[in-house]
């Protein structure tokens, strides 16, 4: 039993960031805030958990729609006697966009783009 607590509260503080390490001293008559009390710690902690569980599903999806462009403009390519700008035009969507989600798309601070833009020939 002594065992698994040893282990729970190692794995705990390895995902906490290391914050079980870090021992501050609080002088006298000074009240100490613990790092569960900390604004923003649990939200920071939730939104990082869910990136990792979205990554899960959302990188394989991006990667096998990347790959279907390169075979898909590669074959472009080739049926049109090697025509670039059809090429690239299936190649920049599918190749560009967001490979991974972070914390700060989730909270909307940036843009999470499946499809990268468009190529415009001008």
């Amino acid at each position: 039993m002594v065992r698994r607590m040893v282990v729970v509260v190692g794995l705990l503080c390895a995902l906490s960031g290391g914050a079980c390490a870090e021992v501050q001293e609080v002088p006298a008559g000074e009240s100490s805030t613990s790092l569960a009390t900390q604004p923003g710690y649990w939200g920071d902690a939730g939104y990082g958990t869910l990136a990792v569980f979205s990554n899960i599903f959302y990188m394989p999806a991006k990667v096998v729609y990347a790959g279907l462009g390169i075979i898909t403009g590669s074959l472009g390519f080739v049926l049109t006697a090697g025509d670039g700008d059809i090429a690239r035009s299936i190649w920049s969507p599918s190749l560009g966009g967001t490979y991974v989600i972070t914390p700060g798309m989730l909270r909307g601070n940036e843009e999470i783009l499946f499809s990268g833009p468009s190529y415009s020939n001008d």
